[in-house]
């Protein structure tokens, strides 16, 4: 049989260009924190510069550190749950990865808002409501195939959010972003994968693929919402919606699925997940992630 027949270029396929796309100079492309174990902000300074406010700062730390640290904890629901164990050791990576960039962020929210809080005062000793994370992490799992769905939104999104941050006036937030695109440029190639894997898979695996990109399309158009914090910034999430629906488009083309057509879902009160306004998912999540801090408060390990 040729091989030339229904057969992509390797170099034209999605998949490939993705991986390429996510390798540095010297071919890093993985788990940026979970190799070196070096500190991304060794030798960074501190201080807040001139021209930023320290509010806004902490504020938009929190919530790319909630959103981190929401996610993390929904993919490492699925140890001992994934389908295969290389996925579910896959899956707990990149929820190490998440909670690497969390800690960073949360640290620096807690520095520079006056409070002093640490990043363990920030995730285990705040209510639902005081979250300032996307609705989109904190979701239910639902079957593989909607975490994939829900992941490769969310990693193509914060990737390209990232490029943008590496060049932030903030010292520490432009290095926990440089850093962090090397790691969501992984996530969103695992995520591609599997898409393809199951768009193009068998009839069941297709059907499954676009029920979860269906059940979490309505809230990818929360990441592309501006917040005031984020203009006070000089932050233009909005100017990301169409670069990323591209890419999502090719993934999602490559897969043999298309785009789904679901509005956005309802902001209450024109209020959503950055102003503390969550699913009641959340609620139970959280009481799982700070359940064992909350029955020892002050103990050390």
């Amino acid at each position: 049989m040729s091989d030339d027949h229904d057969h992509h270029d390797v170099h034209d396929h999605v998949y490939m260009s993705l991986a390429e796309a996510g390798a540095g100079p010297e071919g890093e492309a993985r788990w940026a924190y979970g190799t070196g174990f070096a500190d991304p902000l060794l030798g960074v300074d501190r201080a807040v510069p001139a021209g930023v406010d320290p509010a806004a700062l902490a504020a938009y730390c929190l919530m790319l550190g909630d959103d981190a640290l929401v996610l993390a904890q929904r993919l490492i629901e699925w140890c001992t749950r994934a389908p295969e164990l290389e996925e579910e050791v896959a899956l707990a990576n990149l929820g190490l990865d998440l909670l690497g960039q969390a800690r960073q962020l949360l640290t620096r929210a807690g520095q520079v808002d006056g409070t002093g809080r640490t990043e363990d005062d920030l995730a285990y000793w705040r209510e639902d409501h005081e979250f300032r994370n996307v609705r989109l992490v904190e979701v239910p799992n639902g079957d593989f195939a909607h975490t994939v769905a829900r992941l490769l939104l969310f990693s193509t999104a914060r990737h390209a959010l990232y490029e943008r941050l590496a060049g932030h006036a903030d010292p520490v937030l432009s290095a926990v972003a440089a850093r962090g695109v090397k790691e969501l440029a992984y996530h969103r190639e695992y995520a591609a994968s599997w898409t393809l894997r199951l768009g193009d898979g068998t009839a069941y695996s297709a059907e499954r693929m676009r029920a979860g990109l269906a059940a979490v399309w309505p809230l990818l158009d929360e990441l592309f919402t501006p917040h005031q914090v984020e203009l006070s910034l000089g932050v233009d999430v909005a100017g990301l919606r169409e670069p990323v629906l591209a890419t999502l488009a090719e993934v999602l083309a490559e897969a043999g699925l298309e785009l789904p057509e679901a509005a956005p879902m309802a902001r209450v009160g024109g209020r959503a997940g950055r102003d503390g306004v969550h699913t009641e998912a959340l609620g139970l999540l959280l009481a799982e992630l700070q359940v064992v801090a909350r029955a020892h408060p002050g103990a050390t390990w």
